[in-house]
């Protein structure tokens, strides 16, 4: 999804308004993201319920993360490769959507597309699917890069990842579906 030109930013009396014909007109159906590859699963505990009644935003990010990890690990980026190497990875922007309520005791599952790489970065997307209730509950859309761990710098995917990264973008370029980008992020 390109960026649109008459996005226009509205001041009401009291919040922003962002002009809503970025976002896509129907969101993409449970069963379609449920053909990508589950990275985490888990019953929301107790711990992670808010005063608003439903869990928290933060942990959110933490199951994303969670998800994240292996993610990495399914292209060659896991334990032993931190432990052999001084490759890493940062994250650089994120983008998360908050679409449907997550209550203790319901399930979720984490589903992740890639949308594109260069040869430091990565983009993509993670869907939280509330199986509880059948639901997509949140994205998050994400740039993250390889890194140096020692000089603290992006560097390039060495050429085995880079490899397996691709095979994996070609799987999900594929789908007959687009995911609902935020239209501002780049790889």
């Amino acid at each position: 999804m390109a960026l649109q030109k008459n996005r226009k930013l509205e001041i009401g009396d009291w919040s922003a308004k962002i002009n809503l014909q970025s976002l896509p007109k129907k969101m993409i159906e449970v069963a379609q993201i449920q053909q990508l590859p589950c990275f985490h699963r888990g019953v929301i505990p107790a711990a992670y319920l808010d005063v608003m009644g439903h869990m928290n935003i933060r942990h959110y990010m933490g199951l994303f993360d969670d998800a994240a990890w292996d993610f990495f690990a399914s292209f060659g980026m896991d334990d032993a490769y931190y432990q052999t190497t001084s490759g890493g990875a940062f994250a650089l922007e994120q983008h998360i959507r908050y679409l449907a309520e997550v209550h203790v005791g319901e399930t979720v599952a984490i589903h992740t597309r890639i949308n594109g790489r260069t040869a430091k970065r990565i983009h993509f997307i993670h869907f939280m699917i509330n199986e509880t209730i059948g639901k997509l509950a949140a994205t998050l859309e994400v740039i993250g890069s390889h890194a140096d761990r020692d000089t603290r710098r992006t560097s390039p995917f060495p050429d085995e990842i880079a490899r397996q990264i691709d095979q994996l973008a070609a799987k999900h370029n594929q789908m007959k579906w687009q995911p609902p980008l935020c239209g501002v992020m780049q790889p």
